[in-house]
């Protein structure tokens, strides 16, 4: 049996003594997927990983699925997003801010994505880490009239922070070339979400891609999801992990919204990152 210690009250654990650059069992997977489930997110320290090792774990969970920012895909695996701050011969290596806004990852696909995972290869110490919130406590501490009123609404996504669509702000959605922007359109999603595996409700990406609610005005349908991030995002409901190398963090869409730091650009800084669908 592995050992799951909570990180936090909210959500979070973390696992030690498991190896990932090896296959693992059936049974120390479901124990892995378990304790997801329970917490939200986990984490897996001192590992070191092949981009092949990375994807091998990743498909344990789902169907790996490339990033629309084709730019930064790792050689060996597209896979593989490449999460960096660094300069190579005068260009970029990875995307510097990804996602430094709460949101949920594939939001603005129509096929929802189950966890993503992140590969902490070189990050500086201090706060360097992501802030999770747990949107099925969220949900659950509504009144029972406001969770009548939210469950059946369905909810319009894009690509894009509705909070932030400014190309120069380091908040907005990571940019976009035109041939990226061709393979992203309007979906729909359920605002509140059992979750797919434990039945569990919560609020689904009520910040990031989610613009307007069908049957509303785009006025009272931002107000009400303006509304639901700030309740959503409270203090009470967040915790944030700071990264150090060698961990493996592996988090649940279907529970969670999450972002990015603010990171000090001058201070290098790579992740790499797989995020996986259903199936």
């Amino acid at each position: 049996m592995i050992n799951v210690s909570p990180i936090s009250e909210v959500l979070g654990a973390r696992i030690a003594g498991v190896d990932l650059s090896q296959p693992i069992s059936d049974d120390l997977f479901g124990q892995l997927e378990l304790a997801l489930h329970t917490h939200g997110f986990i984490v897996l320290p001192g590992q070191s990983l092949t981009p092949e090792a990375m994807v091998r774990f990743a498909r344990r969970w789902g169907r790996p699925e490339p990033h629309v920012i084709d730019t930064f895909h790792h050689s060996a695996d597209p896979n593989v997003l490449i999460l960096s701050n660094v300069y190579k011969d005068g260009k970029p290596t990875g995307l510097a801010d990804a996602g430094t806004y709460f949101h949920t990852d594939y939001s603005y696909l129509a096929d929802a994505a189950r966890c993503t995972m992140l590969y902490a290869i070189n990050v500086p110490t201090g706060r360097n880490g992501t802030c999770f919130a747990n949107q099925a406590l969220a949900y659950d501490q509504l009144p029972l009239s406001t969770r009548a009123r939210l469950d059946g609404l369905m909810v319009n996504h894009h690509y894009g922070n509705r909070d932030d669509l400014d190309p120069s702000s380091r908040t907005v959605a990571s940019l976009l070339n035109d041939h990226q922007k061709k393979k992203v359109d309007w979906v729909s999603h359920p605002l509140v979400r059992p979750h797919p595996f434990t039945g569990q409700k919560a609020l689904y990406a009520v910040s990031g891609s989610s613009f307007s609610i069908e049957g509303m005005s785009e006025e009272e349908g931002r107000t009400l999801l303006d509304e639901l991030k700030a309740h959503a995002t409270q203090d009470k409901f967040c915790h944030t992990y700071d990264y150090a190398n060698g961990d493996v963090i592996v988090w649940d869409n279907a529970l969670l919204l999450h972002k990015a730091p603010l990171i000090d650009l001058s201070r290098p800084r790579e992740l790499w990152r797989v995020t996986v669908k259903y199936n």
